[in-house]
């Protein structure tokens, strides 16, 4: 009954010291600004199963350096893009890795088995060139892309 009564009181305390002043606003020349990182466009690239063809859509797309691809698993997965290590440029693995989660191995993104599942990779830093991939379980298949990053 004690112990019922403090927690009682200590609620009435709390209450009490909750209300009352109102907190000044902060001055704006004092609050640090926050920069939001610069980002480029973003990409679509469906992964899908047409007829008995696996493919991505576009196989082949030209973006910029800081822009953002979207793999979409469309249909017919489960799906996956890994990029060859020896078709990429120079420079290029480290920036890719950074930016691609959950791995299975070097380069090679997750696999994406729900029919809505998608895979973001940024090319924020990557340098120019060709960067060729595939989609692992469907290789046989002739399942490859490639993406063209200009600056």
């Amino acid at each position: 009954m004690r112990m019922t009564a403090a927690v009682a009181g200590m609620v009435l305390l709390v209450a009490a010291c909750g209300g009352g002043e109102e907190t000044p606003a902060a001055d704006p020349a004092m609050t640090p600004a926050v920069v939001a990182p610069a980002m480029g466009a973003t990409h679509d690239v469906q992964m899908v199963l047409e007829g008995s063809a696996y493919l991505y859509v576009p196989a082949a797309l030209t973006i910029k350096t800081g822009d953002v691809v979207v793999f979409h698993n469309t249909s017919g997965g489960p799906h996956n893009v890994q990029f060859y290590l020896d078709s990429i440029p120079a420079g290029a693995q480290a920036i890719l890795a950074a930016s691609m989660p959950n791995q299975m191995s070097p380069l090679a993104g997750e696999l994406l088995v729900d029919p809505t599942a998608t895979y973001t990779i940024s090319f924020a830093g990557a340098p120019a060139g060709d960067y060729h991939f595939m989609c692992l379980p469907h290789l046989a298949m002739n399942m490859t892309g490639k993406i063209t990053v200009t600056p």
